[in-house]
């Protein structure tokens, strides 16, 4: 029997480990609303996913709060106080990758995204995700915790946002709260949700 992952078993990543946690990325978020909604072809999704995952999360690699489970079935990618995802590079895939149709909304959605943080000081988690295969093992909540306990000992806030309305008890728990929400036309609702510092 496996033991479950804890805060303590999960790794800081490097550069090195990008491509795998990037897969493993986009295989989590294979079902994901917005992602799907940007792009519902499976190939576009397969080819575009990972770019907007580099650049609207990847700079938690330069900044050593990119983390991993030890066989790289999940993943969390965290920016600290003051950086941001890259908004040009994001924009300039999302203009070649979405539907030309949908770009009024798409880049609503980003825009809303961009504005949307707190004006607290605070860490922010745009990608957590478990392999598929692995979901309901615990890596989830080992992944949160890593990244929640550097929250912690700097008694910073933290906040993210979900389009998927299942996960939100799953961020509760955690004690994140709801503080509002994105759409723009037909896009999913997307939740965001602030957890105070400790």
């Amino acid at each position: 029997m496996t033991t479950p992952p804890t805060a303590r078993s999960v790794l800081c990543a490097t550069l090195d480990d990008r491509d795998r946690m990037t897969a493993a990325l986009t295989t989590a978020f294979a079902s994901d609303p917005v992602l799907r909604w940007l792009f519902p072809d499976a190939l576009q999704y397969l080819t575009f996913a990972p770019q907007v995952l580099k650049h609207f999360a990847g700079r938690g690699f330069e900044h050593g709060s990119a983390y991993r489970s030890a066989d790289f079935a999940g993943a969390a990618l965290w920016l600290p106080p003051g950086v941001g995802p890259d908004e040009q590079a994001l924009g300039a895939v999302m203009a070649q990758g979405v539907d030309s149709e949908r770009h009024g909304e798409a880049f609503g959605v980003l825009e809303q995204v961009g504005a949307g943080h707190p004006d607290e000081t605070h860490w922010y988690l745009p990608a957590i995700g478990v392999d598929s295969r692995r979901q309901g093992q615990g890596y989830g909540s080992a992944l949160l915790a890593r990244g929640l306990e550097v929250c912690d000992r700097a008694h910073v806030a933290a906040y993210l946002e979900t389009s998927n309305p299942t996960n939100i008890p799953f961020y509760q728990r955690f004690g994140y709260e709801i503080i509002g929400e994105i759409q723009a036309g037909s896009s999913p609702v997307i939740s965001r949700m602030f957890r105070a510092a400790r």
